[in-house]
């Protein structure tokens, strides 16, 4: 199965369609009369559907396993054509859209071994997809931030020594490629409060709207980037790094003990992250697209 243990939950939706066509007006008055010999053809096929819906992880192999917290069962008659309508709701990391169709699929199969004894000319028609919602990507449009001017900082002595290998900063620009974001200012600084602070000015000065900041999080006297920062913002966002360190525990309970600190400088977004390639790419995951949001609601303040 795809890996999605990076993903967060929210809340997902779909909606699917079969189509169940007879062949004759009599079937529809049988149906809606309850006198089909195999049993009520509606309440049948939807419990046939709801059973269907929970299923779907053990009959499609690549289908993750997942709480499905609201099935519901549709029908309606349009001159010979049933048309079946499955909605799917969850609040987890992965759609529910196979859910719906695989509900979809066995409702209307349900009706064609019910109703194939009286009705020899019987078609399954139209099994797809009607809409799906959910995703984080769902609640901020990410094209249309993908032009916003980024600067890294890398806040590491041994890095700006030249005696070890940047790699999250790095790590952090492959990852902002998924969202259209080309970032070519990558910096290097000792953990020195100064320095750190004289770079995020210079990142402003050049027009950034975006500054990530990695490294120095932790505990150690060393680590000062959350000190160097907080003193130039004009407001900090908590939920920001409340999300990041909520997320990194659920991978590594050690993701506690960071200190990283977001907020606004003006109208750029200043965020800090984990060291680690590890730390920096999960709180990525975390906090985007969703962190876009805040542009929008700095522009919605200018009005």
């Amino acid at each position: 199965m795809v890996d999605i243990t990076f993903k967060s939950n929210t809340q997902r939706t779909a909606i699917a369609q079969a189509v169940v066509k007879v062949s004759h007006q009599k079937t529809i008055d049988t149906i809606v009369n309850k006198q089909v010999p195999k049993g009520d053809v509606f309440e049948m096929a939807k419990t046939a559907g709801l059973f269907a819906v929970k299923r779907t992880s053990d009959m499609i192999p690549d289908c993750h396993p997942l709480p499905v917290e609201f099935t519901a069962v549709r029908f309606k008659i349009d001159e010979l054509f049933i048309k079946i309508e499955v909605e799917v709701k969850t609040v987890y990391k992965t759609g529910v859209e196979v859910e719906a169709m695989h509900g979809a699929s066995v409702v209307a199969l349900t009706m064609y071994d019910m109703l194939k004894p009286i009705d020899r000319g019987i078609e399954i028609q139209n099994i797809k997809l009607l809409e799906k919602k959910g995703g984080k990507s769902d609640f901020v449009k990410t094209e249309k931030f993908s032009h916003i001017k980024t600067s890294i900082i890398v806040c590491s002595d041994s890095v700006s020594a030249g005696t070890k290998e940047d790699k999250s900063g790095k790590a952090i620009q492959n990852k902002l490629i998924k969202f259209g974001i080309i970032a070519n200012e990558l910096q290097v600084v000792p953990d020195d409060v100064n320095k750190i602070q004289s770079q995020i000015k210079t990142a402003l000065n050049s027009g950034a709207q975006l500054i990530l900041l990695t490294g120095g999080t932790g505990l150690s006297p060393r680590d000062v980037t959350p000190e160097a920062v907080k003193p130039l913002l004009d407001r900090e966002v908590p939920g920001v790094m409340e999300t990041a360190r909520n997320y990194g525990q659920n991978r590594m309970p050690l993701a506690m003990l960071s200190r990283g600190i977001a907020g606004i400088i003006g109208k750029t977004i200043v965020i800090t992250l984990p060291g680690s390639v590890n730390g920096a790419t999960e709180s990525i995951d975390a906090i985007f697209p969703a962190v876009f949001h805040l542009y929008d609601m700095m522009e919605a303040k200018q009005h």
